[in-house]
């Protein structure tokens, strides 16, 4: 499998606590991985570090087969190479329909200006009707964005990044608030989606977790506690007296 991003012995400190202590961390180009931890772990700071919103102390962020650093990048440019992330509260425009949504998510080519000149093409329909059924949405189109169920709001916001075609996806806490329904089709389109590209999931609920049936990386203080699949993390006594005791 080809490694997509690569951390390095990162670490940050805010005003004396350390959030990341040399926290090493791979995913290759597509693969699902879940990242669990007890709150004050470093799963949020992780993230922003890989999108530039943090810049580590120590440590390095290589991106893509040429080991690009991404700590020189700003969190424009990050998001240019294909690093979309999905925060665990929605956002979408609300007073907009879902297919409103997706249109500007397609214009918008991680430009904030790209949006005002944009000119739809004859593709443009094409290219949100997949979406649409990616995302489960294609009943929804016409709908909008504040009548959609919470769930459905957490979809279309993957949609919109979608419409972006990242490399790598970050998503906090899916789960979160979803119906059971909701989250079955959850677990189907993450799956689905990272057979093309690598799919970060940052996530409390380990029900779900385990239906995702993939690598899991556990932090704990800031770096990585233990690696692997379910079975082996939830019976890891580390995990056991650190997360899952509690």
């Amino acid at each position: 499998m080809i490694q997509l991003l690569n951390v390095d012995d990162i670490s940050v400190s805010f005003d004396g606590f350390k959030a990341i202590n040399g926290l090493s961390f791979d995913i290759g180009s597509a693969e699902l991985r879940a990242i669990i931890g007890p709150n004050g772990a470093g799963k949020t700071t992780f993230m922003d570090i890989v999108t530039g919103k943090t810049r580590p102390d120590a440590g390095d962020v290589r991106w893509g087969e040429k080991g690009v650093s991404l700590l020189r990048k700003s969190e424009a440019q990050i998001a240019q190479l294909g690093i979309g992330r999905k925060f665990q509260k929605p956002t979408v425009f609300e007073t907009q329909s879902v297919y409103d949504n997706l249109m500007m998510a397609l214009a918008n080519s991680r430009n904030p200006f790209s949006v005002l000149s944009y000119k739809r093409s004859r593709g443009d329909d094409d290219k949100i009707e997949d979406l649409a059924g990616q995302i489960n949405l294609m009943e929804q189109l016409d709908v909008l964005a504040g009548a959609l169920s919470h769930g459905q709001k957490q979809w279309l916001e993957i949609g919109m990044l979608l419409a972006q075609d990242p490399k790598l996806l970050l998503v906090d806490e899916p789960a979160a608030g979803m119906t059971a329904p909701e989250r079955a089709v959850t677990v189907k389109l993450l799956k689905e989606l990272a057979a093309s590209r690598a799919v970060v999931v940052v996530e409390h609920d380990m029900e779900f977790i385990r239906q995702l049936e993939c690598r899991i990386t556990v932090l704990h203080e800031g770096s990585v506690l233990a690696e692997g699949q379910i079975d082996f993390v939830m019976q890891n006594q580390d995990v056991i007296d650190v997360y899952l005791g509690r």
